[in-house]
Formats: structure tokens, sequence, C-alpha cells
């Protein structure tokens, strides 16, 4: 699930676009993409959804200037670049869940290192192709220095876009030139490539030898500065969260104690349409699709009616058939809810009103004759789940 965000960064809104896995994540990173590119760059959008797929929330984003972030990118500079960092930290914080992970590409690992110590949640740190300094990244406007020192900026081109560069830029970059990762007190993860041509691997030695363990150095093979081909974001991401699941806390998941076996509590998350579900010994969320305003985090209320009744059919019959010895190997219960008007039912008795359908099909393997087949089905009607819902049910309410 993709869902587009804004956040404030000092007077400037910036924009940001947060992944969520299906289920509720097992942890949330923070993506820090390369000098002047932006959160659309592909190695940030392919590391991202393939980090999503792993079961990690990732919330990526355009620094000040960039992107659809306000702002204007003359007047940013590194210094700038922590400061969205930890406003991007912030806004996570307080809106969905501080981030574990903390991962850059490029200049955005080196940023990612320098912010860590001010995002105290963050268990681990990677960085990508990154420079051991910010000031490294000076070499890409190395011919126009001269300029910018003499006459204050100068417009150079990066990739195929002319930025106006200030002084002030490299003056705020020169403070990060040495930098000490001693005191990180953050797992981290190093991944370059040796034939890296915009940042050489040399720089990442001197970030795994600056830095204290747990520390991790991968290598990423034959892999380009941008991570442009497809496979090679992939396994950046395979990396990631292999690696990371060491260094993650455990998930905290509120038990409610208090709830006697059989009760279920719901209760909405953020004001909106996801709702945290709990029983005495398990956590789950619901929601709606986007489609009808949710965020899709979870089953939706008819999915969770129809998971019941689906699981209870099946239960019900591995039950009968365990007992009865018959050769039952595998139930698949599949089933959807509709309304049809009772026009098409020939037994409704009125025929103005729309009836409420669950179509479920059942699929049972194994070397069953056709008499078991048939008596299976009939024990499929008569699961407690199933004969609840078509029994006569009262649902009382009372305010509390």
């Amino acid at each position: 699930m993709k869902e587009k965000v804004q956040f404030q960064s000092g007077p400037h809104e910036l924009s940001g676009l947060l992944e969520w896995p299906e289920s509720e994540p097992r942890a949330c990173a923070l993506f820090a993409h390369c000098f002047t590119c932006g959160k659309d760059i592909a190695a940030a959008s392919r590391i991202a959804r393939a980090l999503t797929e792993r079961g990690i929330a990732v919330l990526r984003f355009d620094f000040t200037g960039l992107g659809n972030s306000d702002g204007d990118f003359a007047n940013t500079n590194f210094s700038s670049n922590i400061d969205d960092l930890v406003a991007a930290a912030d806004f996570l914080r307080s809106t969905y869940r501080a981030p574990d992970i903390l991962i850059g590409h490029s200049l955005g690992g080196a940023a990612v290192l320098s912010a860590a110590k001010r995002i105290s949640e963050a268990s681990a740190v990677v960085t990508i192709a990154s420079p051991y300094g910010a000031d490294h990244v000076a070499h890409n406007f190395s011919a126009s220095l001269s300029d910018i020192e003499t006459q204050g900026e100068a417009e150079v081109t990066l990739g195929s876009r002319q930025f106006k560069i200030r002084k002030q830029f490299l003056d705020d970059i020169a403070q990060y030139k040495n930098r000490d990762y001693r005191g990180l007190k953050k797992a981290l993860l190093i991944l370059h490539s040796p034939l890296d041509n915009v940042v050489p691997i040399q720089e990442a030695e001197k970030i795994y030898m600056a830095a204290t363990h747990p520390k991790s150095f991968v290598t990423l093979d034959n892999a380009d500065h941008l991570l442009s081909r497809k496979e090679d974001a992939n396994y950046v991401a395979d990396m990631i969260a292999t690696w990371s699941q060491r260094y993650l806390p455990e998930p905290k998941i509120d038990r409610h104690p208090s709830l006697g076996k059989g009760e279920v509590q719901v209760q909405e998350k953020q004001q909106g349409f996801t709702q945290n579900v709990d029983t005495d010994s398990h956590h789950w969320l619901a929601d709606e699709p986007l489609d009808m305003g949710g965020r899709n985090r979870g089953p939706d209320p008819y999915e969770h009616l129809l998971a019941a009744l689906g699981a209870c059919t099946s239960m019900t019959l591995r039950m009968y058939a365990n007992h009865k010895k018959l050769p039952l190997n595998n139930v698949k219960v599949t089933l959807s809810h509709s309304r049809q008007h009772r026009s098409d039912c020939e037994h409704c008795e009125d025929k103005g009103q729309l009836l409420e359908v669950i179509e479920r099909q059942i699929e049972l393997s194994g070397e069953l004759s056709e008499t078991e087949r048939q008596r299976l089905l009939e024990i499929a009607n008569r699961c407690p789940v199933h004969r609840t819902i078509t029994g006569d049910l009262e649902v009382r309410s009372v305010l509390t």
C-alpha cells in the first residue's frame, strides 16, 4: 500500500511516500535518497517496494527544494538535509511509528549516519554507495569550485539538470570532512560496489574503519552507483531485510490479559478506519480498502466474517475426517459475499429486497468416495459459525 504524506521541516512542507506491507509491518525504515535526486529515483522506489514485500514499511521523501517538496535547493545544505531526516523521523513517530532502520543512498548515507544520534529509536543504519564525509560530494562540481569561492555561487550541471550551488553549501560540507562514527551505538551495514565510479569503494572502507561493532560490509559486485539494475536493488533489499532481523527489537504488541477467552476487543487506531483487534492472546488489524477511504492495513469487516466462516468450515471438516478416519488430505475453502435481488431467489417471499449471499466453494483433496464427499458437505453446513450466522441471531449493544 502506498500513501502520499506531507510533513513540516522548519518552514517548509516536505513531500513523502509511505509504503506499507499488507499486514502489520515488523519494522519501519526511513530512506534518504542520493544528492540532487528524489524519492522517486528508480533505486529508492525499487528498494522500498522490495522491503515492503518483506514486511518492512518504508518512508522516502524529497529533501527541501527537490521533487515535490517546498523550498529553494540553493538555500539548502548538508545540515538542512540532516534536519529534514530528523523531521521525517518525528513525523513517523507521531503519526505511525518511529523508524527502526535508517537507510541512505550515496550522500543520503552520510546524512543518515549524521542524523542517527538524533533518532534514538533506530537500532540499525544502512549506507549504500555512500561517502565517508559529505565533502566528497564537491567532486561533482569541481570545475566550478573557484567560481563558487570567488563569486559566491555558480550554476552547475549535475546529471542532466542545472543547480545553483552557493558558497554556504561548501562551508557547510567542510565541517563534515572527518567523521567519528564510534559513538553511533547502532548496528551498521555498509553496501558498496567495487566498480562504483562515483563514490569509490575506499570511501566505504573509511566508514567501516571509523565505526565500532556491530558492523557489516557487503560488496555489491558489479552494481553501478545508482543501482540502475532491478536485480541489484532487490539484492540490497534482501540484505537489509535479512541482516536487520538480528538488530530489530521484538515486536511490541499490547496484549489484553483482562480479556476472557472468546472475547474480542476492537479499538480504532489513529482516529481512522484502521482498527486494533485484540483477544486474550492475539493482535491484528482490521481496515477498509483504499477506495473506501481506509489504508488497507488489514482485512475489512466482511473479509473477517468470511474468514471466520471459512476457518470454522475447514476446522470442522478436519475434525470430522480425523474422527471417522477418512482419507482427507487437504481442505480449501474460498468464500465471497454479495447482495442479490430477491427476485433471483426462487423461494424468497419478499421480491423487493436484497438478499445477502455468501458463496462458499469447498475443495476436498484425497481418495474420497462420492458418499464421503457428500457427507462432508453436510458437515460443512453444520459448522458452529455457519449455524450462528444462519440461525436466530440477536446482537445486543450497550454503552459502557
